[in-house]
């Protein structure tokens, strides 16, 4: 718990005025309620003892106005103190876990499961927020408004009597100690099943057209009710614990209070109480049944969010493995020219991708990868824009290690369009125009997307530019995306493009037209990924892939000439293409 709580530490500093000026109102107003029972007291004595009087009336009648008036006062100022203040850590906390999210590399986001992430960002934030505004209050209420009553009791019937209508302290204390270890478990695997739950929703509803496709609704709809009922479970163990709490600590108070009520009666009879002692003491006692009621409260809202501290603190103890030098070398301008010296990659715990890639990329031409599936094709761009950093050798942007630039920099000098074409739920300007951190012109949009081909099938769209594209880009086809995502990389302007597999989904008239375009831009670098011959053939340097080693490079026509893989892919291909003719 104490770990947990040293994560918060920095977010609560930033806000702790506002906590302690909260804290003080609400010890103030505590303060103020206590007085109240003194007022009745005295009003009841004075009409036990025939003292009452018109005067006594009225002054009796304006204290009551007046502690109303502040308690009211004082209780708005605290809520907005407290309250307010835990949604400005909960701010903080969603704003500092999205940023920490963005720092994580490949790695991390290969093991973990996006529904699991998203109850981080959510559900755990919530629940802290819920312990560090209401959980806060609760704590400072209960254990000053316990210590002022107590002393309110003593100040007014003396310890001895004020000691047996308080038996229920110290066995209370003992309780909480019992269900502290059991609540905190049991709330872990609350949060846990949570996020088992919600990663079933969010991979389910992200692949709703495939499980429509394939008719297995019925199956997933077990899967989820399987989670869903783990889910309710795990809950009702966790009431079962603060459903017995709460009664438990009621019923102690209660017994405590009847103890007090036969006392208290006797000591009356024997005049050693008032009538008016007595019913500040029974006020008191009322009082003091919420904090002890409160403590079931908070301690349920403190292990829940504890327990939501904990994994939020072990999302937060990832760290990317892609480290960056403190004084990075700083690129300007660069040419474009890119090499690969002895360059082998594996996965963590896994086998090798790449193996010894010698490669060298002059500036402002063009190289083609070509390979089957599963060649390294992908992972070799990966390692240029350092998605990860190849475990023998070294990659090099104009002679520079790209370890020794700081990842911004690289980045910012290449343009890539993913093998995924992913999309944003916006609009396909803001699509197209996404990899600018600049405001860009409809002109320069327009612009790329006549570059990608796909400028006339977007005005053919009712909203054309500002047509919204769905999910993931869910209303576009295949090709329309793949040239969207083409569309964004060529706006990006940067000195190296790399294109993965970004023209399998268009048609030959297509993949022309962005061919023909791609050669006009003789200033920059230009990667190319494809399994198709008329995707590569025109690339001034082309390398075949096999099983993560170049097992053939050179020209089209000097590629042609070998008896290999590129030869075999090109021969198979134009038996395909022959057959889809006479077909």
């Amino acid at each position: 718990m104490i770990k947990a709580f040293r994560m918060m530490a920095p977010f609560i500093k930033k806000y702790r005025w506002k906590y302690i000026i909260g804290a003080l109102f609400l010890i103030i107003v505590d303060g103020l309620s206590l007085l109240v029972p003194q007022v009745i007291r005295q009003f009841t004595d004075w009409v036990q003892f025939s003292q009452l009087s018109q005067e006594r009336i009225l002054q009796s009648a304006g204290w009551m106005i007046l502690l109303g008036v502040l308690i009211s006062g004082g209780r708005f100022l605290w809520r907005m103190l407290l309250y307010g203040t835990s949604r400005d850590l909960e701010y903080d906390l969603r704003d500092h876990l999205f940023k920490h999210f963005l720092t994580l590399d490949a790695d991390f986001y290969n093991k973990s499961k996006v529904g699991d992430l998203m109850a981080h960002a959510t559900n755990d934030i919530s629940t802290v927020r819920m312990a560090m505004g209401p959980g806060i209050m609760l704590i400072v209420d209960s254990l000053f408004m316990t210590i002022l009553t107590v002393f309110m009791m003593v100040y007014t019937v003396g310890l001895k009597t004020a000691a047996v209508g308080l038996l229920a302290l110290p066995v209370i204390s003992i309780v909480v100690r019992l269900f502290s270890t059991k609540m905190h478990a049991r709330s872990l695997a609350v949060q846990n099943s949570f996020s088992a739950m919600t990663d079933i929703v969010q991979e389910n509803l992200s692949g709703v057209r495939v499980i429509k496709t394939y008719g297995i609704e019925k199956e997933r709809e077990k899967e989820f009710e399987k989670n869903n009922k783990d889910y309710m479970e795990k809950n009702l163990k966790q009431i079962k614990i603060s459903g017995l709490f709460d009664p438990l600590i009621t019923g102690i108070s209660g017994i405590s209070f009847v103890i007090f009520m036969v006392y208290g009666t006797q000591q009356i009879f024997v005049g050693a109480l008032t009538l008016g002692d007595f019913l500040a003491v029974v006020n008191y006692l009322f009082m003091i049944v919420w904090p002890l009621v409160a403590l079931g409260m908070v301690f349920s809202m403190f292990q829940r969010g504890v327990a939501s501290m904990e994994r939020l603190q072990a999302i937060h103890k990832e760290q990317s493995s892609l480290v960056e030098k403190e004084n990075p070398v700083v690129l300007k301008n660069p040419s474009g020219k890119i090499s690969f010296e002895n360059v082998s990659f594996h996965y963590p715990n896994g086998p090798e991708i790449l193996k010894d890639i010698n490669l060298e990329i002059p500036a402002g031409q063009s190289l083609a990868i070509l390979g089957k599936t599963g060649s390294g094709k992908t992972t070799l761009v990966s390692l240029i824009l350092r998605v990860y950093d190849a475990t023998k050798g070294r990659v090099a942007l104009e002679n520079v290690d790209i370890r020794d630039l700081s990842l911004a920099n690289l980045r910012e000098n290449i343009a890539y369009a993913p093998q995924d074409n992913f999309l944003f739920s916006k609009s396909i300007e803001d699509n197209i125009a996404f990899s600018s951190q600049e405001k860009v012109s409809k002109e320069r949009v327009v612009e790329a997307a006549k570059f990608a081909d796909i400028h006339e099938d977007i005005m053919k769209f009712p909203d054309k530019y500002e047509t919204m594209v769905g999910e993931r880009g869910v209303t576009l086809s295949g090709g329309q995306k793949q040239r969207i995502s083409i569309a964004r990389a060529y706006l990006k302007d940067a000195p190296v493009i790399i294109l993965d597999d970004s023209l399998s989904a268009v048609d030959t008239e297509t993949e022309e037209n962005i061919l023909e375009g791609l050669e006009k831009i003789k200033e920059q670098t230009l990667i190319l990924i494809s399994q198709r011959i008329s995707t590569v053939k025109e690339a001034d340097h082309i390398i075949v892939l096999d099983e993560g080693r170049i097992v053939q490079r050179g020209k089209h026509e000097e590629l042609l000439k070998e008896e290999g893989l590129y030869k075999r892919i090109y021969e198979k291909q134009l038996l395909e293409d022959r057959l889809k003719e006479e077909g």
